[in-house]
């Protein structure tokens, strides 16, 4: 590993440091207000361009070097919590994301939001890493379940409340209201924080810059975001689409193989490339880029084809919520059981059973059709997702948790937000009404092919069902899962 287990060194005055609810306060206000962005703004695009005088190409790029940023601070950040406390690294990021959002909220053209919003995803990319990881090693077994709840709601119940916002916002046509109000729950987190956040000693205080890591992993964010963002203004021929997406695309193999063969990495990539967590990382990969992609298309679909409003839109798709509930209230049972990878399958193929349901949308039953698709889409995710990050966090030592959760957060918004443009714009070249179906279908057979191969992986891993060993991970010095080799039984 790269560093041992750091000695908590707890700060005094520190009033709620020990309060479970602050401290799960204190992560949903971290990571929702920009979770919620993630798929407001397209619901909310014309206002934007509107007042904004910005192109769609412009708003694209912008929204897409956010998410980028996103997943790249969620790397910075477990770079800087070797060298810096955690409370230290909260409190930048906290702070730095209210003056972001007052950038954008003061915009009066493209160029300051893009700066706003693009710094808002990085903020929050590192909150993830800085916040999210002390949570979860409470070091009370008894709260994890709740804790595992948590995550799936505050990584995706947010974002299923993101086409609803933005419809709102759309129709009403102030999007200066939605950022006041990001201010307002951003500033009452820094409180919280202050009340709540306990410090530690440095992971590594001697450790230095990771030369080898963090410029790989902006190139990888941002080269591919921006590329993909140019299909707004291009075609898939373009030498501007063709070139990023490409060297992102190596780049982000040479920094995976990199980190698999260094000494002293900063995401442990070896200790996860055994049976479990790899078919948990592809789940969420799969599941992650399905669930963004069939949001994408049927929000696009429905404002194109029956000619909805923005928020009967986003009031349809608000059903997801109710699916990622329940999936969340089933991993809470689930998460120190045996059945936590069967579980994050079952999220892979209910996306594909929502997929299967899209196919059957036309102009006159979509308001039967699309609640009862984006119920399955909402489980999707909470199953399909967030159980993933549990299997790799699981496979390591507790110390090495937030450099997990970094590396799975950086692969999986990279497939999200990658494939769910490029397919919209290939629905929208067919023509929105026929190339819907046709994309849906690709989709479709991407999560079937998907299932087939993490069934595949598993079996010929050999991996057994098994509890994960919780009390000695909290110890911080060794895994909770022992998963075998992959495709282990073929070598015996």
């Amino acid at each position: 590993m790269r560093s041992p287990f750091p000695s908590p060194r707890v700060l005094t005055g520190v009033p709620l440091a020990g309060s479970y609810p602050a401290a799960v306060a204190l992560v949903l206000l971290a990571l929702c207000p920009f979770l919620v962005l993630t798929t407001a703004t397209s619901l909310m695009a014309p206002t934007l361009m509107r007042d904004l005088a910005a192109t769609p190409f412009e708003l694209q790029v912008a929204v897409g070097l956010a998410n980028a940023g996103y997943a790249f601070g969620a790397v910075a950040a477990a770079d800087l919590t070797q060298r810096w406390p955690r409370r230290r690294v909260y409190f930048v990021c906290e702070v730095g994301f209210v003056a972001a959002t007052v950038v954008a909220l003061s915009a009066q053209g493209i160029g300051q939001f893009a700066t706003g919003l693009i710094l808002q995803g990085l903020c929050t990319g590192m909150l993830l890493v800085a916040a999210l990881p002390p949570l979860i090693t409470r070091r009370n077994i008894h709260e994890l379940p709740t804790t595992a709840m948590v995550v799936s709601i505050g990584l995706f119940g947010m974002v299923t409340l993101g086409p609803l916002v933005g419809g709102l916002i759309g129709d009403a046509g102030d999007w200066r209201l939605l950022f006041v109000a990001l201010t307002v729950l951003a500033a009452v987190g820094l409180l919280i924080g202050f009340l709540t956040f306990e410090g530690n000693d440095p992971l590594a205080p001697g450790a230095r810059f990771d030369w080898f890591a963090i410029p790989p992993a902006l190139a990888v964010t941002a080269l591919p975001f921006f590329g993909v963002s140019w299909l707004t203004r291009g075609t898939f021929g373009s030498l501007a689409f063709l070139l990023p997406v490409i060297v992102g695309v190596l780049i982000g193999v040479i920094l995976i193989v990199g980190q698999y063969r260094a000494t002293n990495p900063l995401m442990p990539v070896r200790p996860i490339s055994n049976t479990l967590p790899v078919t948990g990382i592809l789940a969420a990969m799969v599941t992650g880029a399905a669930f963004t992609t069939l949001t994408e298309l049927t929000a696009s679909y429905l404002l194109a084809v029956p000619r909805y409003s923005p928020v009967k839109v986003g009031s349809l798709l608000t059903a997801q919520l109710l699916g990622i509930l329940v999936a969340s209230y089933c991993f809470r049972r689930l998460v120190l059981t045996r059945w936590t990878p069967l579980f994050a399958l079952t999220g892979l193929l209910s996306v594909g059973v929502a997929a299967l349901i899209l196919l059957t949308l036309t102009p006159g039953n979509a308001s039967a059709i699309v609640p009862v698709a984006a119920v399955f889409l909402g489980f999707g995710a909470g199953a399909g997702v967030t159980p993933a990050l549990f299997l790799a966090g699981f496979s390591v030592p507790a110390v090495a948790i937030g450099s997990i959760f970094a590396l799975v957060e950086l692969l999986r918004s990279e497939a999200a937000f990658l494939v769910g443009p490029v397919l919209l714009h290939l629905a929208e070249d067919e023509g929105i009404a026929d190339g819907f179906k046709v994309t849906v279908a690709i989709v479709m057979y991407v999560v079937a092919g998907g299932a087939v191969l993490l069934v595949a992986l598993y079996v010929t891993g050999g991996a057994r069902p098994h509890a994960p060993k919780v009390q000695e991970w909290f110890g911080g010095r060794t895994a909770a899962y022992h998963s075998p080799p992959l495709f282990s039984r073929l070598k015996g």
